[in-house]
């Protein structure tokens, strides 16, 4: 079969350079799991390198061309190619709970979308990395005072390690993006569960950012909380001078406050 024509609706950009490709594998530990997911594979050009590793290689692919293409030319892959939309697919048709690592060179339209999916099956995911556009990738791996970080900066944080690996220029891709690709990796947290609500702490996080340039005691208005609650000196700062951890607090007080 002929080669895969990118889809701009499917915001496909094929990786043709083979040493990032493997470098991008070989991100993966293969520690405390023996799954690995791979979404958006294309014509493999990823796959193929993860097809040579201990570890047994499903993928998630929502183009049928390149369904069949993978069929035909990785065997390995046999019984082994979900045609679904990863954002939308029960991934437990196949894995049980099981644990399992997501890996992918992600199309940039959905990428982010792939990150909140991920923290959803974050019991089962205990790693995580690709290609992201660049800007993306700094994004989930900023710290605070940043300008960049936000929402997928801390919601990623608070469950996982974030590492920002390499970046990748444009003209190693077939059509080549408009952006810098930035390869990062998370690595889950030892203990993931939150010493607060998650779902406020979710909400908190996503409220405050709505606003960002406010302080907590204006964006957060929404969520009444008590004049002395409000008065609490936390209150005086912008989201994006709270660490992970000072969200977690603050989430701790509006919790204890009754909300």
């Amino acid at each position: 079969m002929e080669k895969v024509k990118a889809k701009k609706h499917l915001g496909q950009h094929f990786l043709k350079d083979e040493s990032i490709a493997k470098a991008i594998a070989d991100t993966l530990s293969l520690k405390g799991y023996d799954e690995v997911l791979e979404i958006g594979p294309g014509m493999g050009v990823l796959t193929k390198y993860l097809l040579d590793k201990p570890i047994n290689t499903h993928v998630i692919e929502i183009d049928g061309e390149s369904v069949v293409y993978l069929g035909e030319n990785y065997p390995k892959l046999k019984d082994k190619i979900i045609s679904q939309d990863f954002l939308k697919y029960n991934i437990n048709e196949v894995y049980e709970n099981k644990q399992f690592a997501i890996i992918g060179n992600f199309p940039y339209n959905i990428s982010t979308q792939i990150v909140f999916r991920t923290l959803e099956f974050k019991h089962q995911i205990p790693e995580f990395s690709g290609m992201f556009q660049k800007e993306v990738a700094e994004r989930i791996c900023e710290k605070k005072g940043s300008k960049a970080y936000g929402i997928l900066s801390v919601l990623a944080q608070a469950f996982y390690d974030t590492e920002y690996l390499f970046t990748v220029d444009e003209n190693v891709f077939i059509p080549p993006p408009k952006v810098k690709s930035g390869v990062m990796k998370m690595t889950r947290k030892e203990d993931y569960s939150l010493p607060c609500s998650e779902k406020l702490f979710f909400t908190v996080v996503k409220t405050a950012f709505q606003q960002r340039r406010k302080t907590l005691r204006n964006s957060l208005k929404t969520l009444n909380l008590s004049d002395d609650l409000r008065l609490d000196t936390i209150f005086d700062k912008r989201p994006e001078q709270l660490s992970v951890d000072e969200f977690i607090v603050l989430t701790q007080k509006i919790e204890a406050d009754g909300v």
